[in-house]
């Protein structure tokens, strides 16, 4: 046989023939198992240094107080605001340099304590007290001294001093329109108010909130505490 013409001709369907003894029987080598190495040990933590510590520290300190930040922002904003009162027509229930804490509100009623932001001879926010609402007949009468909504006397324990004669714009009575707001100032012998030109009546939609706490002086928190 030429040895350089060698051939193995496998045949699936018929039984395996052995070898002549000059043919050569070429086999791959068997394949060595892998081995596997299952171990429990875990691995060891990095050790962060110091330096590293600190820093990451303090980016989270930061991160804690930029969060506080926005938070207390966002109420400010949309819930309620701090205002400082500046002049005396709110005494005696108000003095100089009160800071108060305001909450939004969409509706007013007679006794509350606003701040006003529409645009006025003084061109400054303005904290006068709601005495008629949008729809009430209201009288101020200085000859008495007294104020009527809807045909009642109201009883003004807040006021500092019974007001003098100090004729305003209106002609009473006076039916307040829907909307709008006819407020005074507690000092009615030292406010510019609903009763003359320079501030008018008060368009709801101008007011930055109501006044529900003084803040500071501490000790004195309670500003419709007449008694």
């Amino acid at each position: 046989m030429n040895k350089d013409n060698l051939f193995i001709d496998v045949d699936s369907n018929s039984e395996s023939t052995p070898a002549k003894e000059d043919e050569v029987v070429y086999t791959a080598p068997e394949k060595e198992e892998e081995a596997s190495v299952v171990t429990d040990a875990k691995p060891e933590k990095e050790e962060i240094p110091p330096k590293k510590k600190a820093l990451l520290s303090f980016f989270d300190l930061v991160s804690v107080v930029m969060s506080s930040f926005v938070i207390i922002a966002i109420v400010f904003v949309f819930v309620c605001r701090l205002v400082g009162v500046d002049g005396e027509s709110m005494t005696n229930t108000l003095q100089q340099g009160d800071w108060l804490l305001t909450v939004n509100k969409t509706e007013y009623v007679n006794g509350d304590i606003v701040v006003i932001t529409q645009d006025t001879w003084f061109n400054a926010p303005l904290i006068k007290r709601v005495v008629a609402t949008g729809g009430q007949e209201i009288i101020v009468d200085e000859q008495t001294d007294s104020v009527y909504v809807d045909g009642v006397l109201l009883d003004e324990p807040y006021i500092k001093e019974q007001f003098i004669n100090n004729e305003g714009i209106h002609e009473y009575p006076l039916v307040v329109p829907e909307g709008y707001l006819f407020c005074m100032g507690d000092n009615r012998n030292g406010s510019t108010d609903s009763r003359f030109a320079e501030v008018g009546l008060i368009d709801e939609r101008e007011i930055l909130g109501k006044a529900v706490v003084r803040i500071l002086p501490f000790g004195d928190f309670d500003i419709y505490d007449y008694e």
